[in-house]
């Protein structure tokens, strides 16, 4: 157990590292909804490699990490941020808009049309549907 936990606090340390250069990226915004002025956390973006990268690692806020951990909470109109956050230049931010719009997509409407109009590179794609949420 002393093993885990000691991996743990190494790859936690390691995301630390990167925090300057995660939060110059994001202008200090949740890099999914774009608001600011609220504490801001690391996210990295399954399936995770054996060490963090910066790549597929994003600043968001808590409300968008706890909606990553519990996606049966997810919904309403207020997650319509979700169409202009699938369409960002970074792959990380598409992949976790469009997973969190395919989870929007059983329930809401409006989350079903965006997804129909959302054309992925095939590389971004088969990542976003290796580990949903």
């Amino acid at each position: 157990m002393a093993k885990g936990y000691e991996l743990h606090q190494a790859r936690m340390m390691a995301l630390q590292g990167m925090g300057k250069d995660l939060v110059r990226r994001a202008k200090s915004r949740c890099e999914i909804t774009g608001v600011a002025g609220v504490a801001l956390r690391p996210y990295e973006v399954p399936p995770v490699g054996a060490d963090p990268d910066i790549d597929h690692t994003l600043l968001i806020s808590d409300e968008c990490h706890e909606m990553l951990e519990h996606p049966e909470r997810l919904g309403g109109r207020a997650w319509q941020c979700l169409a202009e956050a699938v369409w960002s230049e970074m792959p990380a931010v598409q992949v976790v808009a469009w997973r969190m719009l395919n989870e929007l997509a059983n329930r809401e409407d409006w989350a079903r049309e965006v997804l129909d109009e959302i054309f992925l590179d095939p590389e971004v794609e088969a990542w976003a549907k290796a580990a949903q949420l």
